[in-house]
């Protein structure tokens, strides 16, 4: 059993890319089965540990208890361990949101900070098989597109996820097997979230229906996932036909879009990350072929109906205006988009990241404040490996960056120059180099 066990797993990682031998990697450690039995199968694989584990505080003495058994679980390993304490209530609170995106920004914030501190080149959570069919359900009874049911997929940029080839069951009885115990959350217990009313309620009823209902959910978000793909190629091809950008105003050409196969999916995609939901998309729908003057808002843009086309622009008070970073190591800044720049540091020589959510730079070149703000017509900058200056909009059509997407591209500058267009290429006036005292690092 530990055999099979082991080799599943192996086999997974290798047939998904998701790690080389022997690498250094960071893991979620709650102490529970999952990130437990984590833990000691990348041990036993040959892979260099580094350990994390969030103490958010929400559960009293369960969570102090949870602290002790990791603590005492690496010592025993002979792995490093890494502790972060969070005031998680009062972080909701500050910015607004539930105590589980609190909780999830804050343990994310710090893998990344610390992956790129040790030189680890993933991040591992213990996500499961049967994570993934309780997310597709959950997806399935709020409501939900394609995308909604891929499930959890192995990969997400350096956040990987080697459990997916197993459930939850199989990962009790191989820690049972080899006599390894673990803690229990008793929340996961209780009913009264959406997800443990799937996981203690409807799974269990599913599977007395089909026993291997795990695995044909699975099978079908798979199918689902390759279904997207196609799907968001076909989408991408669309949009890039019927819109235009100017400034910060999209306009969308009705005739082009009447073209489409299917309008309204077409124009979900567009409106949706501007806020506007399924309902107000199906109203827009209708009154494509009407009389100019009808006006949609969501919570960030206002869209108008014109004679041929849809204009929409954002809310004067949603516009991200620059902001100012000073570059303290190890701090983080919540920007006006929802994501989040974390700086840190790592001597010369420190492995290099090739992620483009990651830039590095030389420290000692850049000893002041940066500004991130929208890129403008304009804008230059040389980027890396190269010596000739490079228009911010020529590299975004090499790019294929779709006019979507450019509308809310950002840059970061110093000075007068810009050093990162943020998500792509870093200027190759600050890059590292065998001179290189310090990196500079900055991950979004």
């Amino acid at each position: 059993m530990a055999n099979s066990f082991s080799d599943k797993i192996r086999n997974y990682i290798n047939s998904n890319g998701l790690l080389e031998e022997r690498t250094k990697v960071i893991v979620g450690l709650s102490g529970g089965a999952d990130s437990t039995a984590l833990l000691l199968i990348l041990l036993r694989l040959g892979y260099q540990v580094h350990a994390v584990h969030c103490n958010f505080h929400l559960r009293g003495s369960e969570s102090d208890r949870d602290q002790q058994f990791v603590t005492d679980l690496c010592k025993k390993l002979g792995v490093e361990l890494e502790i972060c304490q969070y005031n998680t209530q009062q972080y909701a609170s500050d910015h607004g949101i539930s105590i589980e995106m609190a909780a999830r920004e804050l343990r994310y914030t710090d893998f990344e900070r610390i992956m790129h501190k040790c030189g680890a080149t993933a991040i591992c959570i213990a996500h499961h098989r049967d994570d993934s069919v309780e997310t597709v359900l959950l997806n399935l009874i709020r409501g939900t597109g394609i995308k909604g049911l891929t499930g959890i997929k192995p990969r997400n940029g350096h956040i990987i996820r080697p459990l997916l080839c197993v459930s939850r069951q199989d990962i009790e009885n191989w820690l049972n097997g080899i006599g390894q115990p673990y803690v229990t959350d008793s929340t996961n217990l209780e009913t009264d979230y959406t997800r443990n009313k799937i996981r203690n309620r409807l799974l269990p009823l599913m599977r007395s229906i089909n026993p291997d209902v795990d695995n044909a959910i699975n099978d079908t978000a798979k199918h689902l996932q390759q279904t997207y793909a196609i799907y968001s190629k076909a989408i991408q091809s669309a949009v890039d036909r019927i819109i235009t950008i100017s400034g910060s105003i999209t306009t969308i050409n009705i005739p082009e879009l009447n073209k489409e196969a299917d309008t309204e999916a077409v124009l979900f995609e567009i409106l949706a990350p501007m806020g506007f939901n399924s309902t107000q998309i199906e109203n827009i729908v209708a009154l494509l072929n009407s009389q100019p003057g009808a006006k949609f808002i969501s919570a960030t843009h206002q869209l108008i109906k014109e004679r041929d086309s849809l204009t929409v622009s954002p809310l004067e008070n949603s516009t991200f205006k620059p902001l100012a970073i000073s570059l303290e190591p190890d701090t983080t800044f919540a920007l006006p988009d929802g994501s989040v720049l974390n700086i840190t540091t790592a001597q010369a020589g420190a492995p290099i990241s090739r992620l483009q959510s990651v830039a590095t730079f030389d420290a000692d070149l850049i000893k002041g404040p940066v500004i991130i703000r929208p890129w403008q017509e304009g804008d230059w900058f040389i980027p890396f490996g190269m010596k000739g200056r490079k228009l911010v909009s020529d590299y975004l059509t090499d790019c294929k960056v779709s006019a979507f997407d450019r509308q809310r591209q950002l840059v970061i500058t110093y000075g007068n120059d810009i050093i990162w267009v943020v998500g792509h290429r870093t200027d190759n006036r600050y890059r590292v180099t065998d001179k290189t005292r310090t990196q500079l690092i900055l991950s979004l």
